[in-house]
């Protein structure tokens, strides 16, 4: 075992599987945060079996080799732990929560459900149900139909442009030896991090995952190509809907390729009431209720993302509105934008390390991206290092890519022929 220390109270230390241990030393709480993190999401799935992450998942906490579903949820939640999970793009995630003294316990049985899930035959008929319910939840979310749409357009054929809860017919599809055969593929334990954050030894939970861990079977690292970017506009018509929700983005750079200068124009441009985009398209126009501006950076992509719920009268505005936003931004920034953001990337940084979760989650992408785990202070450096000169050129490459839009929810006549003439002033707008 190799200890390799980075903020004070962090220790990362490798099993000699490649099962990597993180510990995050917080003796203020009395409580503790237990997760799981496994390298494999929407992003490492094919065509055929997009969704099975989030099925996998799911299915997790529906029987082990040696406990029932019923008998998984009584063990937690007598000790007065919370059990959750989650499916995301690039990891799979399964967490308890509960009293510090129970820590090693909780590494033991998130062991279980990782590695010994049995799947049952009866247990996945109706959890495909769950699924499915969810899946419908999804399908009348106009604002959800539209990110899906943007992804696509995004990324064209490629995983990223993928669903992390996949397609109607997979769901309908998968059977438990499709399921078998995933976890024996993609759960290997140099995919896999045993995450612990709270008033905790870090050894005594390396030795926790080493017992629960340590004859997890080895295997490749689970990469994914990065994908080419697409662009385009394409709309989506939701009955019974009445507000437009739209989608606008440009490529940004993937987590290893220095995305700074986009998040902090991401900020400069659309985090926060006074922003330019709320200001504008909220305070002053009235344009929409809801908008902001955002990055989705991951280890194989990044979007810089514009999103916002208006009405069908007033697309032709927002469209009007955001190409001049962003083409202001790429002529000059003005020093009280940057200051504002840099702060409130600052805070946002500060409220997400003193939550235990977040802080652990962060922690694992870092891990799987980088091989270590980024202090606070080489984070916020980062950011802070960013010159609106840097900004603004952000704005000017960003504005000169192809841009991906997706209309969704109550589509107006001949929506997509107008927002082309008005996003015309972009050099990047869409085919």
């Amino acid at each position: 075992m190799n200890p390799l220390s980075h903020d004070a109270d962090t220790t990362v230390i490798t099993l000699p599987n490649g099962v990597r241990v993180l510990a995050i030393a917080l003796p203020h709480l009395a409580s503790v945060n237990v997760s799981v993190f496994v390298r494999t999401g929407s992003h490492h799935e094919s065509r055929r079996l997009n969704g099975i992450s989030h099925v996998v998942e799911h299915m997790a906490f529906k029987g082990t080799h040696g406990r029932t579903c019923q008998q998984i949820n009584l063990d937690a939640e007598r000790l007065g732990a919370d059990v959750n999970a989650h499916t995301d793009k690039d990891h799979t995630a399964y967490h308890m929560r509960g009293l510090a003294q129970h820590a090693g316990v909780f590494v033991q049985m998130l062991g279980d459900i990782v590695r010994n899930s049995t799947f049952p035959e009866a247990e996945l008929e109706r959890e495909r149900q769950v699924i499915l319910h969810e899946y419908t939840e999804d399908e009348d979310d106009a604002l959800t139909q539209g990110y899906k749409l943007f992804d696509r357009l995004c990324f064209g054929s490629h995983a990223a442009a993928q669903p992390v809860i996949g397609v109607r017919a997979n769901i309908e599809r998968f059977t438990r030896q499709d399921l078998l055969d995933y976890v024996q593929q993609r759960y290997s334990a140099p995919n896999v991090i045993v995450a612990v954050a709270g008033p905790v030894d870090p050894q005594a939970i390396a030795r926790e995952a080493e017992a629960a861990f340590g004859t997890m079977a080895s295997g490749p690292v689970n990469r994914v190509t990065a994908p080419h970017w697409v662009g385009g506009l394409r709309t989506h018509r939701q009955a019974g809907c009445s507000q437009t929700h739209v989608v606008l983005g440009f490529p940004a750079p993937a987590l290893r390729s220095q995305p700074q200068a986009a998040i902090v124009a991401a900020a400069v441009l659309g985090e926060g009431m006074s922003s330019p985009l709320l200001d504008t398209l909220r305070e002053r126009r009235g344009l929409a209720y809801y908008a902001a501006c955002s990055t989705d950076i991951t280890e194989i992509a990044g979007q810089f993302m514009v999103e916002a719920s208006t009405s069908a009268e007033h697309l032709d505005d927002f469209f009007d509105e955001v190409g001049q936003l962003l083409r202001t931004q790429a002529e000059r920034i003005q020093p009280i934008d940057l200051e504002r953001a840099r702060n409130q990337l600052a805070m946002r940084g500060l409220r997400n390390f003193e939550r235990p979760q977040r802080r652990l989650e962060s922690a694992a992408l870092d891990l799987y991206v980088f091989g270590h785990v980024r202090s606070r202070a080489e984070w916020q450096a980062g950011i802070d290092a960013v010159s609106a000169d840097q900004v603004r050129t952000e704005f000017a490459r960003l504005i000169g890519s192809p841009v991906a839009v997706a209309i969704a929810g109550k589509v107006p006549a001949r929506a997509k022929e107008r927002a082309l003439e008005r996003l015309a002033v972009l050099g990047g707008r869409p085919a």
